[in-house]
């Protein structure tokens, strides 16, 4: 018996790889280290009942509108930030900053392992359809290498999409400056109680709000997610 431990040289062996952090990588790596240090990040999480959202979404399809889940949920997002202007705008080290209007980011996965969250511009002043359209073409034009440095820099309140994922929670890190984020996690089905106290079977999505608490506080943050998770239930 020996505690040696060698290097297997099978076809299936692992092989070592370092991969530079540097050019965009290296800056999103940078970008998200300095919003680790320099913010008062908590998150907040919460699972809520999407079964109205999703059939709101088949009844706009029959229509001929065809949104996703994600543009179901920036309305809902849209509609529960009018009513907690506070969470929408910057934080820096002396001021914070309310915004009047919407420049809500969506993350977006590229090749290479690399993210960016460009923000679909007053976002607030469109129809569902609209903004259906304008988060494809955000979207697109991410991958194509074609945004605009006010798409890339000036989101006011972003969301972060792992709902084809198995992932229910977790913990978004703040574009800076930004004073809110919003995690969609899985879509699960599970026992929900209802309105008369019994338990059925629902579609449960988690949804994971970061803050940042020198903005906001944990309650008034815990009453925006509270909000926005009956917003989604109550969507019809």
């Amino acid at each position: 018996m020996t505690d040696d431990v060698s290097e297997s040289s099978g076809d299936n062996a692992l092989e070592e790889r370092v991969i530079p952090l540097s050019g965009m990588k290296g800056m999103i790596a940078q970008k998200m280290v300095e919003s680790l240090s320099t913010k008062a990040q908590l998150t907040h999480q919460a699972s809520c009942d999407v079964t109205n959202l999703m059939r709101r979404k088949t009844l706009l399809a029959e229509q001929g509108i065809k949104i996703s889940v994600e543009d179901a949920l920036i309305d809902a997002v849209i509609t529960t930030i009018k009513k907690h202007p506070g969470i929408n705008g910057y934080v820096t080290d002396k001021e914070i900053t309310v915004l009047p209007y919407m420049h809500i980011g969506v993350a977006v996965a590229l090749e290479g392992d690399l993210l960016v969250a460009p923000a679909i511009l007053n976002a607030d002043g469109m129809s569902l359809s609209e903004r259906a359209l304008a988060r494809k073409d955000v979207i697109a034009r991410a991958r194509g290498n074609k945004l605009s440095v006010t798409e890339m820099t000036k989101g006011t309140f972003t969301l972060s999409n792992l709902g084809l994922s198995r992932v229910q929670h977790f913990t978004p890190i703040l574009p800076a400056p930004q004073i809110g984020m919003l995690g969609i996690g899985e879509i699960r089905k599970q026992y929900w109680e209802v309105e008369s106290g019994e338990l059925e079977i629902r579609p449960i999505m988690g949804l994971s709000l970061t803050f940042d608490h020198r903005a906001i506080n944990g309650g008034p943050a815990a009453d925006f997610l509270s909000d926005l998770c009956r917003t989604i239930e109550q969507d019809a």
